[in-house]
């Protein structure tokens, strides 16, 4: 079952996990040293994580080590990008407003 990818990330401890492996693979018990809940709970987080296509599984010897898949997060900052623009041309606006009040101010 795949998971919506926007769900996934919009739990704090799921947005903390990757960033914990976007800088190294870990293993879940190396991940769970980072969080207060049980190694259970941090393994339905990776469970989602990796449904969501978020995650690679690679095998080395009998450990298991999660790492970030890049692609998968570049089309979350493509969905973002919309947004960031719209924010950055408000700003601009507003920037101009600013400093047409502040031109008539003198």
């Amino acid at each position: 079952m795949r998971r919506d990818i926007f769900q996934a990330i919009a739990d704090p401890t799921r947005r903390a996990i990757l960033v914990l492996i976007a800088m190294q693979a870990m293993t879940p018990n190396a991940i769970a040293e980072h969080f207060d809940g049980t190694r259970q709970s941090i393994s339905k987080h990776l469970r989602i994580l990796s449904e969501c296509d978020l995650l690679d599984q690679k095998q080395e010897g009998r450990e298991i080590f999660y790492e970030l898949k890049i692609d998968k997060m570049k089309e979350i900052d493509i969905w973002l990008d919309q947004f960031r623009k719209i924010m950055e041309e408000r700003f601009q606006q507003l920037d101009q407003l600013l400093y047409t009040i502040k031109n008539k101010e003198k």
